[in-house]
């Protein structure tokens, strides 16, 4: 910050340290604190958790206390859906709760790759009780067609969307540099396959499963089950630094990402016995 003429603002900077729990165990002074030469009157002591853009980072980066403040905030909104309920058409209703608690689920999910499935199943359900709230649904109906019949991508699939997004926007656009950084392309060989972008999985060092949080070693067995026809090359003799590599426009992208995902989220072939009488309505199309 120095260098770039910058100055820190103390009232607005925390610290925190982050490693596993048997790492931050073996340090012998829990309370460390650092000082600064741009605030020499203030010192910042480590905390956890601690919000940095909108997001709780807690020391063993759980996001366990983010999902708490986000379970509280979403459920607030869906009670106050509930309320108004009655008095909106499906349509409506549906725009509130994709404006208003999916923008919340959605906002740097990216950050949930691979985390605990407790963290997931909480996550989920919020959007289960979203759903129930637009489409007015009993406790006991089972959920997922419903969720099917919202045209709502499950948890899981919403977070593979994002990064997989990420992924190709950085290969279009070779912006941000440092994500696009940590993606090596595999060399072409000359097979059927020889046209469609491959990435290489780094090698991993560690026996840890917290390293399969990293995107860097999370995204390639991502993209590379993705079908050819999304990785498609749009010349075989490009530069990789130079050339945005594929071929496919974002929106085409896009849509057929979401497509194959919302296959992976409801791989049943027929679930529209289950659903509520009243959601097969022309109001509520399957």
């Amino acid at each position: 910050m120095t260098s770039n003429l910058l100055c820190l603002n103390p009232s607005e900077t925390e610290f925190i340290l982050i490693g596993l729990r048997e790492q931050l165990k073996k340090i012998p002074d829990p309370s460390i604190s650092i000082n600064l030469d741009s605030a020499p009157t203030h010192t910042f002591t480590a905390n956890s958790p601690v919000r940095n853009l909108g997001v709780i980072f807690d020391q063993n980066l759980s996001f366990a206390d983010h999902i708490t403040h986000l379970s509280r905030s979403c459920f607030m909104h869906i009670r106050d859906l509930r309320r108004i309920r009655p008095m909106l058409d499906f349509k409506t209703a549906s725009t509130i709760a994709t404006s208003i608690v999916h923008a919340k689920l959605d906002y740097c999910n990216s950050l949930f790759i691979n985390i605990d499935i407790t963290q997931i199943n909480r996550l989920q359900a919020i959007q289960n009780a979203l759903a129930r709230a637009v489409t007015k649904t009993p406790k006991h109906f089972h959920i997922t067609p419903v969720l099917k019949s919202l045209h709502w991508l499950k948890i899981p699939e919403r977070i593979e969307y994002k990064v997989l997004s990420l992924t190709y926007n950085a290969f279009q656009t070779s912006q941000p540099s440092y994500l696009r950084q940590l993606f090596t392309i595999q060399p072409l060989r000359p097979t059927r396959s020889s046209s469609s972008l491959s990435l290489l999985r780094p090698s991993v060092t560690s026996s840890l499963k917290f390293s399969n949080r990293s995107i860097a070693i999370a995204v390639p067995p991502l993209w590379n089950k993705l079908p050819p026809a999304l990785r498609q090359i749009s010349d075989p003799s490009y530069e990789v630094t130079k050339t945005p590599p594929l071929a496919i426009s974002p929106q085409v992208f896009h849509s057929k990402l979401k497509t194959l995902l919302f296959v992976k989220s409801y791989p049943e072939s027929n679930t529209s016995a289950c659903l509520p009488r009243r959601l097969n309505t022309k109001h509520h199309p399957p």
